[in-house]
């Protein structure tokens, strides 16, 4: 929702284009609801593979002239068809300082190594988990007392302020890949939170 928020204020130049689920218990569609945000269901249990499910959203984005995706909260290996249509404009947040503790359970992970910190990564996604180009981190501290409870919140804070500055440097330099636009409709970049 906070790329919504900067997108609707300006900070980010463009538009969000919609919220893309995969599950239809996602909790982000009672926020998206509650904002007035549009959001999409495309529930992958509808398609019989994982290709058929990705033809459907690269159609669906290509729709909606989406330029750039953000996954956040997706948890799910992105694979070629999806991949060919949107490399190098498809970016991922995850909650650990990249290399470290990729994968599911950044957080718990980070806690059980005992590390004195962890963090917030944005980067371009690619076919492994976690593993594409890193575009930018930052750092939180893990307190010796933290537990996942109390860590947790500052990951997510430092998130909130991570993912719009990257979305709104990319945007103010991404060249749109939809349709050109008519006369009366100015061609600005689209996001797609996912």
């Amino acid at each position: 929702m906070v790329l919504a928020r900067r997108a609707a204020d300006q900070s980010i130049r463009g538009e969000l284009a919609a919220v893309i689920v995969d599950r239809p218990d996602a909790p982000v569609l009672d926020r998206c609801a509650a904002a007035s945000v549009p959001a999409v269901l495309v529930d992958r249990g509808r398609f019989g593979s994982r290709d058929a499910h990705e033809h459907e959203l690269v159609r669906l984005l290509g729709e909606l002239r989406v330029d750039l995706v953000v996954l956040a909260g997706y948890m799910r290996i992105c694979g070629p068809v999806f991949l060919d249509a949107y490399e190098g404009r498809a970016i991922n947040l995850h909650p650990s300082l990249l290399p470290e503790f990729p994968g599911r359970d950044a957080i718990g992970d980070a806690l059980a190594a005992g590390v004195e910190r962890t963090g917030v990564t944005v980067h371009y996604i690619d076919a492994g988990v976690d593993s594409g180009p890193i575009i930018r981190q930052v750092e939180v501290p893990i307190d010796p007392a933290d537990t996942r409870a109390t860590l947790a919140p500052r990951i997510h804070a430092a998130e909130h302020e991570l993912l719009p500055a990257v979305v709104a440097d990319l945007m103010a330099t991404l060249e749109p890949i939809g349709t050109p636009p008519t006369d009366t409709q100015e061609d600005l970049p689209t996001c797609s939170a996912h």
